[in-house]
């Protein structure tokens, strides 16, 4: 038998193609044990640096979704002002001209 990995585990028939277990070891490296200390450090410096560069980007999403929601609401706020001020002068001059043509005809005539 040779040294060769993809003659391992030679059970094969001549031709077949081996499976990706048969050649690799499964065996993983022991993992080291980082301290809390040196995550906290990690996800601050990985949180800071994703704000970063997205930052700007979620600024300018929310200012212009704001800028949208804002003229909308700005936009019936201002028809409805403008209506009941339209009402209001309305009213402001039915009640003069009332007045005036009152005050007109309770006069007596002084020629």
């Amino acid at each position: 038998m040779s040294d060769d990995p993809l003659r391992k585990g030679s059970g094969r028939a001549a031709g077949e193609v081996p499976v990706l277990t048969q050649i690799v070891n499964d065996e993983r490296a022991p993992r080291r044990m980082v301290d809390n200390a040196a995550l906290e450090a990690l996800a601050r410096e990985l949180e800071r640096a994703v704000l970063e560069r997205l930052g700007p980007e979620v600024h300018r999403v929310i200012e212009e979704k704001i800028a949208h929601k804002l003229n909308t609401v700005l936009g019936q706020a201002l028809d409805s002002v403008r209506a009941d001020l339209t009402i209001s002068v309305i009213q402001m001059v039915r009640e003069a001209v009332a007045a005036s043509v009152a005050h007109a005809l309770a006069k007596p005539d002084k020629k």
